[in-house]
């Protein structure tokens, strides 16, 4: 990639994660603590749940998030530290990580720096991530494997 191109969306699985939503927190910590602008997108029923997670998850240390719907009644001044949760990731003020809690490629996910893909132990999920490994080098993004557990 020249310096003048165009910048392109890496993407990061990781595989064998125990719990999807609990360690979609900790990697949201993580990288919100290195200064990431952060998206979380997927099925209703997964970020009601991440949502929830995120309210308890660090204890005394609450990770700031939002709905992308509502991000116009959010300063801006705070879009950046904020992890916006959405179905529609297109609409999240900014466009650094994504992760993705969905079963599909996400939608505008090429529009992003970064995406991360979280998956479980669970055959399903493992299946659907192949089909998104598959989707993503067709189209010749560069991918990256971390194992989480042994």
């Amino acid at each position: 990639m020249s310096a003048s191109g165009p910048a392109v969306t890496e993407i990061s699985f990781y595989f064998n994660v125990p719990s999807r939503t609990g360690y979609a927190c900790r990697l949201l910590r993580r990288a919100q603590r290195q200064g990431m602008a952060l998206t979380v997108t997927g099925p209703l029923d997964a970020l009601n749940e991440i949502d929830r997670e995120l309210w308890t998850f660090a204890g005394a240390e609450f990770l700031a998030h939002g709905w992308i719907e509502r991000a116009a009644e959010v300063p801006a001044s705070l879009h950046a530290t904020t992890i916006w949760l959405g179905a529609n990731p297109i609409d999240a003020p900014r466009h650094d990580v994504l992760l993705n809690l969905g079963s599909e490629t996400p939608p505008a996910f090429e529009t992003f720096e970064r995406v991360f893909e979280v998956v479980s132990v669970d055959d399903a999920d493992r299946q659907a991530a192949r089909e998104r490994w598959k989707a993503y080098a067709r189209r010749g993004y560069p991918i990256k494997r971390h194992e989480v557990a042994a």
